[in-house]
């Protein structure tokens, strides 16, 4: 046996700008986001992986989608953006639609998970 700790590597999703004061006011536009066939918003379905913002107040969102199939899966990068741009103080926004790691239910929020009836 090996006295090593084996060593952690690179997390899977990039942890998010949570100290930049836009990130509260991007999460609850993320909130206002729904994929057409489940009733609750894609933040909370754990959808968002990360919300990076700069100094410039530049917003990068890499998200994923339930399955690669999803009928949305071009539209719905738009209507996230569409839903941050608005907000005072954002200069410019990107989102990429990502597929590593792929989505699975243990990503949903607490809130979410009640309101699909898995608690």
């Amino acid at each position: 046996m090996s006295d090593e700790t084996p060593m952690e590597g690179t997390p899977m999703i990039a942890p998010s700008s949570t100290d930049h004061p836009l990130f509260d006011s991007i999460v609850e536009a993320c909130r206002t986001v729904y994929d057409p066939e489940i009733p609750v918003n894609i933040y909370d379905l754990g959808l968002i992986y990360t919300i990076l913002i700069n100094d410039e107040s530049e917003v990068f969102v890499s998200m994923s989608l339930t399955a690669p199939g999803c009928p949305v899966a071009g539209e719905m990068p738009g209507w996230v953006a569409e839903a941050i741009e608005p907000l005072p103080g954002v200069k410019q926004v990107e989102v990429a639609l990502v597929w590593e790691p792929p989505w699975g239910m243990e990503m949903m929020s607490d809130a979410a998970r009640l309101e699909l009836g898995f608690m």
